[in-house]
C-alpha cells in the first residue's frame, strides 16, 4: 500500500499549528496564573504531543528541540520551578522556534539560532538563572477553529470552488428568472411553480455554502494575546487585555484580511493611547492600561471594536496637526468627530515621535483601505482623558451581495444596497458641473453629488430627467446621478482583471440575468471624490 507522506505531513502542519496556537494562549495565561498547576500540565502535555507527531513524519530537528523543552516543562509542571516571566518569555520564544522548524525545507537541519536556543533551555532546566530577552513583537501568526463535535478538514481551494459555483447558479437562476417572466401560455403557471421549488432549494444550498466559509473571530482575537503581551513588555507598559464575542463567525477571507488593520490600531493603541504607569497615577487611574477586543452582530453585519482607556485625543493637538498636515481650508470649524476622521488621511499622525511601532501617519490609512476593500467601514471616537474606540463594520459575506440595480448611458452598475439611503428626481435646474458633478439641495442640506458614467468617461447620459442615489458611507453622504433605477438584485462579485487595475470607484463587477456584465460601485471612493469636487468648487473663485 502506498502511503501519501505528502497528505500526512499536510494533516501535521495543521494539527501542528493549532497545538502551538494553544500552547501559547496556555502560557501567556499560566504568566497571569502562575501557580496553576493544571495549565503547567496542559503545556507539558502539548510539548509531548508535538515530539511524538513530528516524530512520526520524520521531522527529527522538532523532535529534539521538543525533547530538550521537556525536560524544563517537567520540572515547571512538577513544581520544582516557579513560573516567571523570564520563563514565559523564552518559552514564547520556543513557540517560535517551533514554528520556523515546522516550515524548514530540511526537516532534520536545526538552524544555529534554535540550537542556542535549546542550549538556554537546558540551562535554564539546570537552575541557570534567566535573563529577559526582548521579545519578537508584532508577528502576524495564523489561528485556526476548533470544535468539539465531529469535523471534516477541507481545504479552502474547495470551498472557494464550491461558493463559485454556487455563484455561477445564482447567475442561471437571473438568467431563467428574466425568460421565464417573457413567456406566456398555460404551461407557464407550472413552469413557474417548479422554478419557485428550485429556487427554495438553491436559497437553502447558498446558505449552507456560505456558512462553511464561516469562522469564529475568536480565533484571529487569541493571536493577539500574544501581541499585546510582547508590546507591553517592550514599552515598559502594564496592559490588560479583555476579549468578548469569540463565538462571532465571520468569512474566513475577511479574518485572513483583517490581521494586518488590527495589529496597526493595536499598535497605535499601546505606543499612543495608554500612558505610562506614572501619568496614569497622575490622572487618577489605574496603573494597568486596558484595551477591549469586542464583536458582535448587527443585522447583517459584524461589528468589530477595538477601545483603551488611554489618554484619548485632544482637539487642540488634532487642530495643530491639521493646520501642519495642510489641505484644509479652515480646519476650526470641523467637529471634533470630523477631526478625529482625520487620523485615516494618509500622512496624518497625532505622534509626537516616531517609534518602532507607530507614528509615521501610514498605519491607519492602511486600516481604512483594507477595511472598505471587505466593503466595510472603520471609524473612531474619543474622548481626552477617557480614551479611543476604533469601530469596523463589515458585511457577514464578501463574495454574494445584495445589490441595487442602476443604469446610466449605455452601461449597467450596481450598488450595494446597505449603501444605499434613497432615490430622488434631479431637479433640471440643479447646479451642474462640466465634469459631471455637482450639488443637490435636499430637504434644506447640500448633498453633493457626480455622474456616474462621466466619472468613468463613458460617453454622455442617455438623456431625460435623470435620478440621484442618495449613498452614506460612515457618516458621510453623496449622490450618484444615473439615467434609470432597476431596483434590487443579488449580485455574485467576481475579480477584474488588470486592466481595471488603476480605476477608481469600481469594486468588483457581476453577471446579471440578461447575460451582460455590471460594473459594482466602490461607494466609499465615489462619495469622497464627490466632496472633494465640491470642497475645491467652493474654493475656485468666482
Amino acid at each position: 500500500m502506498d502511503i501519501d507522506i505528502k497528505a500526512i505531513r499536510a494533516t501535521f502542519f495543521a494539527e501542528t499549528g493549532e497545538h502551538l496556537d494553544e500552547f501559547e494562549a496556555a502560557l501567556i495565561e499560566l504568566e497571569r496564573q502562575p501557580g496553576d498547576k493544571d495549565l503547567a500540565k496542559t503545556i507539558f502535555r502539548i510539548a509531548h504531543t508535538i515530539k511524538g507527531d513530528a516524530s512520526m513524519v520524520g521531522y527529527t530537528a522538532m523532535t529534539e528541540f521538543a525533547h530538550g523543552l521537556e525536560s524544563l516543562l517537567e520540572k515547571i509542571a512538577g513544581g520544582m520551578f516557579a513560573f516567571t516571566p523570564a520563563l514565559a518569555t523564552i518559552l514564547l520564544r520556543s513557540v517560535d522556534a517551533f514554528r520556523d522548524l515546522a516550515g524548514a525545507e530540511d526537516p532534520t537541519a536545526m538552524p544555529v539560532s534554535t540550537q542556542d536556543l535549546l542550549g538556554e533551555l537546558e540551562e535554564a532546566s539546570s537552575g541557570a538563572t534567566l535573563t529577559r530577552e526582548e521579545p519578537r513583537v508584532g508577528e502576524e501568526r495564523r489561528a485556526h477553529a476548533r470544535d468539539a463535535s465531529k469535523t471534516l478538514r477541507v481545504k479552502t481551494a474547495k470551498l472557494d470552488r464550491m461558493l463559485d459555483l454556487v455563484g455561477e447558479l445564482a447567475i442561471s437562476r437571473g438568467r431563467l428568472d428574466t425568460q421565464l417572466a417573457a413567456l406566456s401560455g398555460p404551461r407557464v403557471a407550472a413552469a413557474q411553480d417548479a422554478h419557485r421549488d428550485m429556487d427554495r432549494l438553491f436559497t437553502e444550498l447558498q446558505e449552507h455554502v456560505m456558512q462553511a466559509r464561516l469562522v469564529p473571530i475568536g480565533t484571529l482575537f487569541q493571536g493577539y494575546t500574544r501581541a499585546v503581551r510582547d508590546l507591553s513588555l517592550q514599552t515598559g507598559k502594564e496592559i490588560g487585555l479583555t476579549i468578548e464575542g469569540s463565538e462571532v463567525e465571520v468569512d474566513n477571507a475577511a479574518v485572513e484580511q483583517l490581521r494586518e488593520p488590527l495589529i496597526h490600531i493595536l499598535r497605535n493603541a499601546i505606543d499612543h493611547g495608554l500612558e505610562g504607569k506614572a501619568e496614569r497615577r497622575k490622572a487618577g487611574k489605574a496603573p494597568g492600561g486596558h484595551i477591549g477586543l469586542t464583536a458582535r452582530y448587527e443585522a447583517a453585519f459584524v461589528i468589530i471594536e477595538i477601545a483603551d482607556d488611554g489618554r484619548g485625543m485632544v482637539r487642540e493637538k488634532l487642530l495643530a496637526r491639521a493646520r501642519k498636515w495642510g489641505g484644509l481650508e479652515d480646519p476650526e470649524r470641523l467637529t471634533d468627530a470630523d477631526l478625529q476622521q482625520l487620523i485615516f488621511e494618509p500622512g496624518f499622525s497625532t505622534a509626537d515621535k516616531v517609534t518602532d511601532l507607530s507614528g509615521r501617519g501610514i498605519g491607519l490609512d492602511i486600516v481604512r483601505r483594507a477595511v472598505e476593500r471587505l466593503r466595510g467601514t472603520v471609524s473612531v471616537k474619543s474622548q481626552a482623558g477617557q480614551g479611543t474606540t476604533f469601530t469596523l463594520r463589515l458585511p457577514l459575506t464578501l463574495a454574494i451581495i445584495e445589490g441595487f440595480r442602476v443604469s446610466a448611458g449605455d452601461e449597467s452598475y450596481v450598488i450595494p444596497l446597505e449603501a444605499v439611503v434613497e432615490c430622488v428626481d434631479l431637479p433640471a435646474e440643479s447646479r451642474r458641473e462640466a465634469e459631471g458633478s455637482g450639488v443637490l439641495a435636499l430637504r434644506g442640506e447640500a448633498l453633493p453629488y457626480l455622474s456616474v458614467e462621466e466619472h468613468f468617461n463613458f460617453g454622455s447620459s442617455g438623456g431625460g430627467r435623470r435620478k440621484i442615489v442618495v449613498v452614506h458611507h460612515g457618516e458621510g453622504r453623496a449622490g450618484i446621478a444615473v439615467d434609470e433605477l432597476h431596483g434590487e438584485c443579488q449580485a455574485v462579485i467576481k475579480p477584474l482583471g488588470s486592466l481595471f487595475k488603476q480605476a477608481t470607484g469600481i469594486s468588483g463587477s457581476t453577471i446579471l440575468g440578461d447575460g451582460r456584465v455590471a460594473l459594482i460601485l466602490d461607494v466609499p471612493t465615489l462619495l469622497r471624490e464627490a466632496v472633494a469636487r465640491n470642497a475645491s468648487r467652493k474654493e475656485a473663485p468666482g
